[in-house]
């Protein structure tokens, strides 16, 4: 199976548990991969072939500029079903990660792998 990767997509989001956290938006990094064959787009160079992935990204950086989750789990969750919508994409993996969340640490993120079943 054929990998479109979209990375270091950034957006600001209200994230996190405690209350200062729940007052101002907060930058999140988001690396998708999405698992589609791509060989009927690639033979034809055709648009309508292909996964939008471009698409994919503006419905991505909506709904995490406009989510107001606890956990980057959940924002993850989220990011991965709507990937998922596109039926073209059988497979996505999401990392998302929250810069400068913990002391000592650049960033902190996690990373889920979603099947279509």
């Amino acid at each position: 199976m054929d990998r479109i990767l979209l990375k270091d997509l950034t957006a600001r989001c209200i994230i996190g548990i405690n209350e200062e956290e729940r007052r101002e938006k907060q930058d999140v990094t988001v690396n998708v991969v999405l698992w589609a064959d791509a060989r009927k787009a690639g033979r034809s160079d055709r648009f309508e072939d292909a996964v939008d992935y471009r698409g994919i990204k503006k419905k991505i950086i909506a709904l995490v500029e406009g989510s107001e989750y606890h956990l980057i789990e959940a924002l993850a969750e989220s990011i991965a079903e709507l990937c998922l919508d596109d039926l073209r994409v059988e497979q996505v993996q999401v990392t998302v990660e929250k810069p400068f969340a913990l002391r000592y640490a650049r960033s902190v993120g996690v990373e889920i792998t979603r099947t279509r079943t």
